[in-house]
C-alpha cells in the first residue's frame, strides 16, 4: 500500500534526483488496466508492466504487497472511472429522460472503443473479478431503474426496464467487439441507441 506521506523519500525507487516522476499506485492501476483491456487478466504481471512504465520491481512492490493487490486496485480503478464518474458526470443534468438517454450513450460509446469490459467479462470466474462484477452490476442496474422511477415507473417495473437497458447495453458491447459488423456504427448509432430507449421508455 502507498505510504500516507507523499513527501519526496530518497530511499523509493524512482525517486532520484533528474529522475521522471515518481509512479504512483493509480499509474500501476491505470497500467494494469490497458494490459487487461489487451491481452485480458493474464497480462497482469509484474515485470512486463514495469517494463511498460520504464519502472522497476521495487516501484511495484512500494506500492503493493501482491500481483493480487494490484488486480484489486485496478478494477477498483475501473468500477471508479467508468460508473461512478459517469453518474457523477451525468447527474449534471436535471431532467431524468434526458438523463437517461445521455448515461446510455456516454457508456455504450465507452464501452464501444475500450475492449477492457469485455475482458473483464470473458473473466467472470476470477472471484475479485466476479465480486467486483456484481457491486458494478448492482450499482448501474439500481441507478438507472431509480432512473425510471423518477419518470413514474413503479419500484418493480423500474427494476424490469432498468434491467432491461442493461442488458441491451452489454449485448451492444459485446457485439461491437466481437461482430463489429452486426451493429450501427457512428452518426447511425445514436439513432439506433434511442430507440432502444423509446421502447424502453414506452407505456402500456
Amino acid at each position: 500500500m502507498p505510504r500516507p506521506d507523499s513527501r519526496r523519500d530518497s530511499s523509493r525507487p524512482d525517486a532520484r534526483p533528474g529522475s521522471r516522476p515518481r509512479l504512483t499506485a493509480q499509474d500501476w492501476a491505470d497500467a494494469a488496466l490497458t494490459a487487461i483491456g489487451e491481452r485480458g487478466l493474464a497480462a497482469v504481471a509484474v515485470e512486463p508492466l514495469a517494463a511498460r512504465l520504464g519502472a522497476t520491481k521495487g516501484s511495484f512492490y512500494w506500492h503493493f504487497t501482491n500481483r493480487e493487490a494490484l488486480i484489486e486496485a485496478a478494477l477498483a480503478r475501473w468500477e471508479e472511472i467508468c460508473t461512478e464518474e459517469i453518474i457523477t458526470a451525468v447527474e449534471r443534468e436535471p431532467d431524468p429522460e434526458r438523463r437517461l438517454r445521455l448515461l446510455f450513450a456516454e457508456a455504450t460509446e465507452s464501452a464501444a472503443e475500450d475492449p477492457l469490459e469485455v475482458s473483464l467479462l470473458a473473466t467472470a470466474d476470477h472471484p475479485v473479478v466476479a465480486a467486483v462484477l456484481r457491486r458494478v452490476t448492482d450499482r448501474r442496474v439500481s441507478y438507472v431503474a431509480a432512473l425510471f422511477e423518477e419518470l413514474g415507473f413503479p419500484a418493480a417495473e423500474a427494476r424490469r426496464r432498468g434491467l432491461l437497458a442493461y442488458t441491451s447495453y452489454l449485448g451492444h458491447t459485446q457485439l461491437t467487439h466481437a461482430v463489429p459488423e452486426a451493429v450501427p456504427g457512428g452518426e447511425e448509432r445514436a439513432g439506433y441507441l434511442g430507440s432502444v430507449l423509446d421502447v424502453l421508455l414506452r407505456r402500456g
